[in-house]
């Protein structure tokens, strides 16, 4: 079974009601079992864009586990910064980057975002990344 990898554009719209992609990605979060895997550059973008108040319920699927942080960057740093090097006019965000080597090193990744970019990124350098996104 996949193995889900939330992105930041993911986890604003499931616990922001106010967001435009939220029904699709309460949707998408109910087809999977917790834990879900992030990385803390993804957890440090998604609280910057929530408002405190919903960031609070982040802080606390955090606590339930619901989220799971495995990736270290210093562990993959060269090839991170070969990959933002390399999409550079698209430009890649750190943060995707990461979700980008988590695809590389998971097994059976699928990315849940709101990011069209990640139709663009690759992993192992031609691989399609695989994801779910709105329409």
């Amino acid at each position: 079974m996949a193995r889900p990898v939330a992105d930041a554009g993911f986890l604003v719209a499931l616990l922001n009601e106010r967001d435009r992609h939220h029904t699709w990605a309460r949707q998408q979060a109910a087809k999977f079992d917790p834990p879900f895997d992030t990385c803390e550059c993804v957890l440090s973008e998604a609280f910057h864009l929530l408002t405190p108040w919903v960031g609070r319920e982040l802080a606390v699927a955090l606590g339930r586990r619901a989220f799971r942080v495995g990736f270290a960057f210093e562990q993959h740093r060269e090839r991170v910064l070969a990959l933002m090097e390399k999409y550079k006019d698209v430009p890649m965000s750190f943060a995707d980057a990461c979700l980008v080597r988590m695809t590389e090193v998971l097994p059976d990744p699928l990315v849940l975002t709101t990011d069209a970019d990640f139709r663009i990124y690759r992993r192992h350098s031609r691989q399609v990344i695989p994801c779910i996104m709105p329409n």
